[in-house]
Formats: C-alpha cells, structure tokens, sequence
C-alpha cells in the first residue's frame, strides 16, 4: 500500500492508550488521524497528547466526516455493538475490545454488519497474543499433552473492581465473570482447538459489594463513589462439543490471601499450569516428572497489545489470517449468556445456535 492506513479511535479510555501504543509502532504505515469520546475535556487531552489532528465527541459524525480504514472501539461494553456497526458501516476495519458485546444478540448483529461490509471484524482477545499462549500453544500442537479433556479457568482478585463504569451493569453488562472471566475462557478454549460450549452451570454472589477496606482499585468504592450493581463472585462450569469441561472462577471482591490468575489444562498425556511460568506434569521411564521450560514463560506485557495491534494491521493488509476473529466472540458471549441465565434460574442452561 502506497499511503498509510488511516486509523480511528473510539473510546479515550485507558485500554485505548495501550492501542496507541501498538499503532504509534507502526507510524512507517499507519497514522491515527481521529478519536472520539462523549467526554470532550479527556478528548481534548488525549488528542493532544498524541497529535490527533481530528476529535468528536459521536462516532456516528466521525465516521461520516472521516475516511477511515481502521477503527478501535474501546468504549464501555454497552456502546461496542453501536460504534462497531457505525464503524463498519463507514468503510472501516475494526478491532474491538473485549468482551465483544453486551450479549450473544448484539455479537450477532456485529456479525452481520461485518459480512453484510465486507470489513474485519476482530475481537479484543489480547490474551492470545501472549507469549504464555504461543509456547503452551507450541506443546499442545506437538501432542504433549493428548486430548486435554478437563480445564481451570482462574482470575480471583481480593479487592478490584476498577471503578467507574466496570460497577454499573447497565454500561458493562456484569461485573467479573464478563471482565475478568471472558480472558482465561477465551484462552482456555483458544488453547483446546476451539471447540463449542452445548452448556454451562453456573452461580453469582453479591455478598460483598462496595464496603470493603481500600485497596489498589477499590478507593473510589471505600469513600462512596461509583455505581456498584454488579456481581463480586462467578463460579462455573461448561461443557463443550468434544468432551472438554472447563471450571471457572472471577471475583472483583473475595476473602482471599492473594490475587490469582492462572490457567490448567489436563489432558490424557500430560498437564500444566500457567501460574505465572508454565509447569507441566507427565510421566517418563515410570516415574512422575514435572518439566519447566528453560525460558521464561510468564506473561509478559511488554510488547503485548503492540503484537495485538500488529496482528490486526497485517490482517487488514491480507498477510496473515486474523487470529481473533469476531465468530469466537460470538461463542464467548454464549457462554457468557448462559452462565448468567444458569446462575438466575438455578439450573444448567443448553447453549443453542
């Protein structure tokens, strides 16, 4: 391509800052020209900052006045669907946060729109780009482990909910379990071949809520601020298509010594965990083993969002296919939706399609 790729950003937040990052990486051939966001001081400042020649305060407008050929929506969960759609409706490729929707309903009119536009549509799921992810990733391609069967989906922080709109169920759509769970499922079912959840179980709690002592991200909370609606504890299991169960746990609030995010895999020839380095445990000659990698494999951040970024442009340019596609948000909000309803109802809910 001869010219840059011009780039739009919807949502000033701070996820979209970490977006920045991976498109200032690319400046040789992308260029964000726009941003947009209904709060015009964080606007202005954000614009400023990066040397946004052109803001808005509603996509819709931005999307009429601009040519653009690709948009990252990092709103609150409840305007992914509106600004995609707008987004996809004028001209652009888009790359939009996790989680992809409010519900399965408005993923599928995303879906729609992007066939009907013809346009990308990838998905948030920054875990997949991890370096974690491309070595555990690595091992189960080469059949280390065999059919992983059963899997733990962990992210339990003592105290953090980060404020502000994650609170309020009208704007996120949950608390935990849509935040924090969407990563480590997403991951897990990344990892196992992505294959279909046919069910899911699960239970909230609100028993602890907003009163708690102050913690890292819990000040706005202690001092009375912010909507708090949402719930502190999700717990679940699901069922999938090829006899793969997985467990799953999020808090933002519970009694716990320490935060945890960690995955589990267990599969007929070997297991693991990523907690935070990747431990796998086998057997060799008779005799248990544990294997440890030489490298490091922890979760590193840095370069993170910018491989994420990476990935989208060079997708947008036909050179690689895209690794987060917009049909495995859909399955994520499934499962998402049915978790919810279970932990309503009292009962195990079927996913349908």
């Amino acid at each position: 391509m001869d010219r840059k790729l011009r780039v739009g950003i919807i949502g000033t937040g701070s996820i979209s800052h970490s977006h920045m990052s991976g498109y200032r990486r690319l400046a040789d051939t992308v260029e964000v020209v726009a941003a947009c966001d209904i709060d015009e001081k964080k606007l202005n400042a954000y614009c400023d900052s990066y040397g946004i020649p052109s803001r808005y305060t509603d996509f819709r407008e931005m999307m009429e006045k601009e040519t653009l050929d690709c948009v990252s929506v990092c709103t609150w969960n409840s305007v992914h669907k509106d600004a995609t759609i707008a987004a996809l409706r004028g001209g652009a490729n888009v790359l939009c946060e996790k989680p992809m929707a409010m519900n399965s309903r408005e993923a599928e009119k995303m879906i729609a729109v992007a066939k009907e536009t013809g346009r990308l549509l990838q998905i948030g799921f920054v875990r997949r780009f991890g370096n974690d992810a491309d070595a555990l990733k690595d091992f189960i391609d080469h059949g280390v482990f065999g059919d992983i069967y059963y899997a733990k989906a962990t992210y339990l922080r003592r105290c953090g909910c980060p404020g502000g709109w994650f609170g309020d169920k009208e704007r996120s759509g949950g608390g935990p379990l849509i935040d924090l769970g969407v990563h480590v499922i997403d991951l897990v079912r990344y990892l196992a071949g992505l294959p279909k959840p046919v069910s899911a179980f699960g239970v909230t709690y609100n028993n602890l809520g907003p009163n708690r002592a102050t913690g890292a991200m819990q000040a706005w909370e202690s001092k009375g601020k912010g909507i708090y609606t949402v719930e502190d504890l999700t717990s679940a299991m699901i069922r999938f298509d090829n006899g793969l169960t997985v467990s799953v746990e999020a808090s933002f609030n519970l009694n716990i010594k320490k935060d945890i995010g960690n995955i589990e895999l267990f599969g007929t020839q070997a297991g693991c965990r990523i907690d935070p380095e990747l431990e796998m445990y086998t057997q060799m000659a008779g005799r248990f083993v544990n294997v440890s990698p030489a490298q490091s494999t922890a979760l590193s951040f840095k370069g993170l969002f910018e491989k994420e970024i990476q990935g989208f442009i060079d997708c947008v340019n036909g050179l690689v296919p895209c690794r987060a596609p917009a049909e495995d948000g859909l399955e994520l909000m499934r499962i998402i939706d049915a978790i919810y309803e279970s932990a309503r109802i009292g009962r195990s809910v079927e996913i349908t399609r």
